[in-house]
């Protein structure tokens, strides 16, 4: 079930969701975590080209983190790994707490999502054959009648969670309501490096890295984007569901990344920019965040009216 935090946290959680602001929450115990998420509409459209998407979802506020994916494999309680083992080769080479998670090849991102529907009774987005956990668990394609609008063959119709496409990216990065900006910086903001510790600005290079030593920093030290999100722009590649150019949805063909990184300069930034890899690569400056659908209203009626009658007992 999904969940606006937990009801333990009851007041909270009710502004959270009233505000627009939406985190749900995963795992158990020492392993719970939360994902934060802000709303994007469909009411409004570019006219043509990247960001077009006419349903309402959400956007992962963050970059997924380390200690995020640390906890979901020890929740998984098997290993990440599968076929191609090349994806799965590779422990990340920035580490700490709440630096993006790196070196995540698109078949592990896409298990680590998985994980984030079959665990919250959601179906599976991503459709893989052989065991989990062994080498011959393989990434495969959905029938046109399973698919996400019978054309997405990644992409499960009924996942509640999933790396978001192109399209959905986009629009979350740049769409203002009117049109497609260049750089995902809010009304009167300026794109500019930041330093990681100040909570403005960008990691990007610009004629140097924007920290020392230079890296990824921790997901959300920088300015907020157009739309609520941290870290669209720089701080490391984000791994788009869609194929770069295979309308046949390849298992194997080359998927888009998108945003630059700490490492990038500022015309990856761009809107405008696209780049590609193979979905078995693992790069330091790669990462991803998650989309998702929006949850029934009726989740956050019952949530609401749960808070009230906690709280009441509480006042007595």
């Amino acid at each position: 079930m999904w969940k606006c935090m937990t009801i333990v946290a009851v007041a909270a959680a009710v502004l959270t969701c009233v505000s627009g602001a939406q985190a749900d929450t995963f795992g158990a115990g020492g392993n719970e975590f939360d994902i934060d998420f802000v709303p994007i509409s469909g009411d409004t459209n570019p006219a043509s080209g990247y960001g077009i998407v006419n349903n309402d979802y959400r956007m992962g506020t963050f970059e997924i983190s380390s200690d995020q994916w640390d906890k979901f494999t020890a929740e998984l309680g098997v290993p990440v790994t599968g076929d191609p083992s090349g994806a799965y080769d590779t422990d990340p080479y920035w580490t700490g707490t709440n630096v993006p998670t790196n070196m995540v090849s698109w078949y592990e991102a896409a298990q680590f999502v998985n994980y984030l529907n079959t665990s919250t009774g959601h179906q599976a987005a991503y459709k893989f054959t052989g065991t989990q956990g062994t080498g011959d668990y393989a990434l495969d394609t959905w029938s046109a009648t399973e698919a996400d609008n019978g054309t997405n063959l990644y992409r499960h119709k009924d996942a509640m969670y999933y790396i978001p496409t192109e399209d959905e990216w986009v629009k979350a990065a740049y769409w203002n309501g009117t049109s497609l900006q260049t750089y995902a910086t809010k009304p009167g903001d300026t794109l500019h490096q930041g330093d990681g510790v100040s909570g403005t600005g960008w990691n990007y290079y610009d004629n140097g890295y924007a920290t020392d030593p230079y890296g990824p920093w921790d997901v959300g030290s920088g300015s907020e984007e157009l739309n609520g999100t941290f870290d669209m722009m720089g701080n490391v590649w984000e791994w788009m569901e869609s194929p770069y150019s295979d309308p046949a949805y390849g298992t194997g063909s080359g998927r888009g990344l998108r945003g630059g990184s700490y490492y990038r300069s500022v015309s990856h930034l761009a809107s405008s920019h696209r780049y590609v890899i193979d979905p078995n690569g693992e790069y330091g400056d790669v990462g991803f965040r998650v989309a998702s659908e929006v949850p029934e209203p009726g989740t956050i009626a019952l949530l609401a009216f749960g808070a009230a009658v906690v709280l009441g007992r509480r006042k007595r």
